[in-house]
């Protein structure tokens, strides 16, 4: 630590604590064929403001159409905040709350001594969510619930915009 100069004064000005800010996120990912082309979609929510995103793999699987769903959402965010993460799918959300810390134990392997799928994703995935505290919620897909229906809409118009251009690109040939 350094001491003050002789004969000056030094002052320390408390900064007022500020909580992190609150935002609410909705995850899914959409597959046509497992595997296949697919899209991912999330809403995220923040002091009144909205944001939507989406993304499409041409050959993926649903599962990693939910990882890369998070994965982005998390992404977005440009400081720590506070996340209430909504998803249907229960692969996401035990995976990341209850079967990672062993996973990571066992050098990525499952209890079955099988190689982890999709551990590219999910090693990103752990990444972004170290620097939030996360509260880890399942909504039952399909069910009426607007903001995964949203979700939902999204990860599929990735694929549908997909589709139509490439429809297109080759109706221009």
């Amino acid at each position: 630590m350094l001491a003050p100069a002789k004969g000056r004064t030094t002052t320390v000005s408390e900064v007022p604590h500020q909580d992190p800010p609150k935002v609410t996120i909705y995850t899914d990912g959409a597959c046509r064929g497992n595997p296949g082309p697919g899209g991912w979609g999330a809403v995220l929510y923040s002091g009144g403001h909205e944001k939507t995103l989406k993304g499409f793999e041409p050959v993926t699987t649903n599962n990693r159409m939910e990882l890369m769903a998070a994965i982005m959402a998390l992404r977005e965010l440009k400081k720590p905040c506070k996340v209430l993460l909504w998803t249907d799918s229960q692969y996401l959300r035990q995976g990341i709350t209850q079967w990672i810390s062993n996973w990571v134990k066992r050098n990525w392997m499952t209890s079955a001594r099988q190689p982890v799928k999709n551990v590219e994703l999910w090693k990103a995935l752990q990444q972004e969510t170290a620097r939030h505290e996360i509260e880890w919620h399942w909504v039952k897909g399909h069910n009426g619930h607007v903001d995964n229906e949203r979700a939902d809409a999204l990860a599929n118009a990735a694929i549908d915009e997909h589709n139509r251009r490439v429809a297109h690109e080759a109706g221009n040939t």
